[in-house]
């Protein structure tokens, strides 16, 4: 099967103030690609890339070389005007599910927006409304409350309706649970899983915690200071990395035994300082 989304060599430099500054290389060469209907977890802790691989491909951040792929097409440096047909293809699920919806608009509308951007009347856009209400499991009076009047985990499926208004190929879900309570990260997951497994839309999910890519991805890669780590099968590396990093992200997880906890502090400690130093002597 081909790759619906193919990132080859991408490399991406932040401007930095000062004539003499060396901008810095925020993504060290990144290739990885998903194929349609499949969920790649990209997980590392913050400032390791990930979420500025998630803008590159959503067209938020311009890359300095390398290519991103959509179905076969060179999307890398598309221009605003050429790009704005493919958000029917490619959509985002951000991690606040409050600021990224807007609090002046009832949910109606909000759902409805990208529909008539995208060329549908007002009429048939408002008709789509309950069907995409009832697919993430909220009652069709919701299309007529606004935000605010809502859980975090309510906002989080109207955000995640909103991105399936389109029917899109892609989500690009950056920390899409990361600011919810255990209990509904699992429903929200839950209906990720769910809505894939109906339309056949790929994720590229970005978090930092792979207890949460265990459970949704099929593939898993690993990002440390803009390079990627490790690769794999998402019960391979969630379950026996091969990379220092990761394992010392697996011992992140928190556990109700102080000492316990205290001796996975101390170990991940080291491993971290391991893998600073081997990535320093490869470059």
């Amino acid at each position: 099967m081909n790759a619906l989304l193919q990132i080859s060599d991408l490399r991406l430099h932040y401007p930095r103030v000062g004539l003499r500054a060396t901008p810095p290389e925020v993504l060290r060469g990144i290739t990885l690609e998903i194929a349609p209907g499949e969920t790649l977890g990209l997980v590392g802790e913050s400032g390791s890339g990930k979420t500025t691989l998630g803008r590159a491909v959503l067209g938020l951040a311009e890359p300095s070389s390398g290519t991103i792929l959509f179905d076969g097409n060179d999307i890398t440096h598309l221009s605003a005007k050429r790009r704005r047909p493919l958000a029917k293809d490619i959509q985002v699920i951000f991690q606040d599910p409050y600021s990224s919806l807007n609090p002046a608009m009832q949910i109606a509308d909000i759902l409805a927006e990208p529909l008539i951007a995208q060329g549908t009347t007002a009429a048939d856009a408002r008709g789509s409304v309950r069907s995409l209400l009832d697919k993430v499991g909220l009652p069709a009076d919701a299309a007529r409350r606004y935000p605010r009047e809502f859980s975090g985990g309510q906002r989080q499926r109207v955000a995640i309706a909103r991105s399936l208004a389109l029917k899109p190929r892609l989500i690009v879900c950056d920390e899409p649970v990361s600011a919810l309570d255990l209990t509904t990260q699992a429903r929200v997951l839950r209906l990720l899983v769910d809505i894939q497994r109906e339309t056949g839309v790929a994720y590229l999910f970005i978090t930092h915690d792979l207890q949460v890519v265990r459970h949704i991805s099929h593939r898993v890669a690993v990002m440390y200071q803009g390079e990627l780590v490790e690769t794999g099968s998402a019960a391979d590396v969630t379950s026996s990395p091969q990379n220092e990093y990761t394992r010392s992200l697996l011992l992140a997880s928190p556990t109700a035994d102080p000492d316990r906890q205290r001796e996975r502090r101390e170990l991940r400690n080291a491993l971290r300082a391991n893998t600073t130093e081997l990535v320093a002597q490869s470059r």
